[in-house]
């Protein structure tokens, strides 16, 4: 999506950070719908919990019902993914936004925020791929959080000054 973004953004001779940091916010809050369906589908769950454990998050009964998969309850990670990406937007959107000095910023704000919360969430994950003995989602994650530092840093000392709305 990045790069058919940066390629249309160079076609239509329009300026990609600026595109990006209106996007990119927005992004979280449609990860935050896709991760119901998972909920929906009973997939990408995390590991065995106790009925009592979840009934201590006060969770709606559809939700704990949900997560009874098999004869047995699991982590809701859809729902804990789902509460970061709102927290993200909000954070993004409403602090980030309103701070930023240069183009680019609320772009690799989220890179670092979703490479964070998704490393953890991922380490609770019981379907999770390996390489080398790791996780790849938390490899990628990692990947996330430093690419998101690197080019907010880039932006700071090399990026053209925010548009504000």
């Amino acid at each position: 999506g990045i790069a058919t973004g940066f390629v249309y953004s160079r076609v239509k001779k329009q300026n990609f950070w600026l595109m990006a940091d209106t996007i990119l916010p927005s992004l979280m809050l449609g990860q935050t719908l896709g991760r119901w369906g998972n909920f929906f589908n009973q997939e990408a769950y995390g590991g065995m919990v106790s009925l009592d454990f979840l009934k201590s998050l006060h969770l709606p009964n559809f939700i704990i019902e949900g997560m009874h998969i098999n004869g047995y309850y699991y982590h809701p990670t859809f729902l804990y993914e789902s509460i970061a990406n709102i927290v993200g937007f909000l954070l993004i959107y409403f602090v980030i936004r309103k701070i930023q000095t240069k183009q680019g910023e609320q772009f690799f704000s989220y890179f670092i925020w979703y490479g964070i919360f998704r490393f953890f969430i991922e380490g609770l994950r019981t379907d999770s791929l390996y390489v080398m003995g790791l996780r790849t989602a938390q490899l990628v994650s990692i990947v996330f959080v430093i690419v998101g530092i690197a080019g907010y840093i880039y932006c700071k000392k090399y990026g053209k000054p925010a548009i504000k709305a």
